[in-house]
């Protein structure tokens, strides 16, 4: 996490920058959880590069990094956003000061929506806007979003956090122009099995194989299939899969009013006396 947020990135691709962490989370003996996300300016999650990506970081972007790691499927989820512009730097210091509170107040037995307001309190008082249609979650073995929201507003519905199970909270913030929510953009580069039903499609059915040993359950990127397959055949064959509802794809996902996005995020475990944050 550290070393996504100290290295300088302007002039690089973002093939180059998701390949690059992508390699060291291999390097260090871990597996990725998901394609790394490299989400610029107004496209606040679920960007990652294409096989032959040239998308440059500019000297004025907002550029959110958003990482994954497994072992065995046990994964650790975290994020931070690198901002090349002073007049955004109030919306990445929100971010992590809403984080950093979020993570403090929380025991076991704490209340979500407790965590939502204080997420949401903190993010105004530094003059931004919470992104109340995205949220942290609970995580499981080979399950990134594992059914429990840990929301970035106060909310009616809660739960109250549990004893040695896993969520990762994800403050997201954008500009008072913003509207504070997020749509479905058209870009879908980040895919998973939604289930290994076979069709009448040899070349199909082998890709659903490839990607359940390669994979699991957990999201994959496009450019992860290509070193072993065609890329034009296996663009179609993903498509294939994803009319068959065999594989779901993710949109990506943009600030309604095109407000530039910050996002920070660490993955813990709750405990009696307080967390223990596992993505330090």
């Amino acid at each position: 996490r550290e070393n996504a947020r100290k290295k300088y990135y302007v002039g690089s691709t973002l093939l180059e920058i998701c390949e690059s962490i992508e390699k060291e989370i291999e390097q260090r003996g871990a597996k990725c959880a998901f394609p790394v996300n490299t989400s610029l300016n107004e496209i606040a999650a679920h960007y990652t590069a294409e096989p032959n990506d040239e998308s440059i970081v500019k000297d004025t972007d907002l550029l959110k990094i958003d990482l994954g790691v497994q072992i065995n499927g046990y994964i650790a989820d975290t994020a931070v956003t690198v901002c090349y512009d002073p007049k955004y730097d109030y919306l990445v210091q929100a971010a992590e000061a809403a984080l950093k509170e979020a993570i403090s107040i929380v025991r076991v037995g704490t209340k979500s929506s407790d965590v939502g307001k204080a997420i949401e309190s903190t993010v105004k008082q530094m003059g931004g806007i919470p992104i109340a249609n995205l949220s942290g979650h609970s995580l499981e073995q080979y399950t990134i979003h594992a059914g429990k929201s840990v929301p970035n507003i106060w909310s009616i519905g809660s739960f109250s956090f549990l004893a040695n199970e896993v969520y990762a909270c994800e403050p997201f913030v954008t500009t008072p122009e913003g509207l504070g929510f997020v749509r479905e953009g058209k870009i879908r580069n980040i895919f998973s099995l939604a289930t290994r039903k076979r069709i009448k499609d040899d070349g199909a059915n082998r890709l659903v194989d490839f990607i359940w040993n390669k994979f699991n359950m957990l999201p994959f990127a496009l450019r992860w299939l290509v070193p072993e397959w065609d890329e034009k055949k296996v663009r179609q064959l993903v498509e294939k899969l994803i009319q068959n509802k065999i594989v779901k794809s993710y949109p990506i996902l943009v600030e309604a009013n095109s407000q530039r996005v910050a996002q920070a995020e660490h993955t813990f475990i709750p405990q009696e006396g307080g967390v223990t944050v596992t993505t330090i």
